[in-house]
């Protein structure tokens, strides 16, 4: 991973753990990045948002996508219910849009976040060497 994009990648991971606090964070590798979900339970289903890093950005998904209020238009993709943000900058995740898009998010997390649980950190697929 180039340099810039392991510290964009330090910087949102830093920022969406102190928006998720005690979020069981789900990593795996996908055939062109790597996935970090943030979730309440052990169960991939129950994701609240999860980020992708690619080789030159990194893309926030929301999984209720096609139904959350998006007044400015940030959220992109076609899907029937992920859409996504592109970040290119930490500071992207400190808009007021962005902020509230995952606010309305973790709102209508089921079940909800337990803000005050122990992050956890699962690998749950390796398919390259680490």
């Amino acid at each position: 991973m180039p340099p810039d994009m392991a510290k964009l990648t330090r910087s949102v991971l830093k920022t969406m753990r102190a928006r998720l606090p005690g979020a069981v964070e789900m990593v795996y590798h996908k055939r062109n990045g790597l996935v970090v979900g943030f979730c309440p339970t052990e169960r991939a289903t129950d994701v609240i948002n999860s980020i992708m890093v690619y080789r030159n950005w990194i893309n926030l998904y929301f999984f209720e996508g096609d139904t959350l209020p998006d007044p400015e238009h940030m959220l992109k993709g076609t899907g029937t219910m992920v859409r996504h943000v592109r970040l290119t900058s930490a500071s992207d995740l400190d808009t007021p849009a962005l902020k509230a898009l995952m606010a309305e998010t973790l709102k209508r997390a089921d079940p909800p976040l337990d803000p005050t649980g122990k992050r956890r950190v699962l690998i749950k697929q390796v398919t390259a060497p680490i």
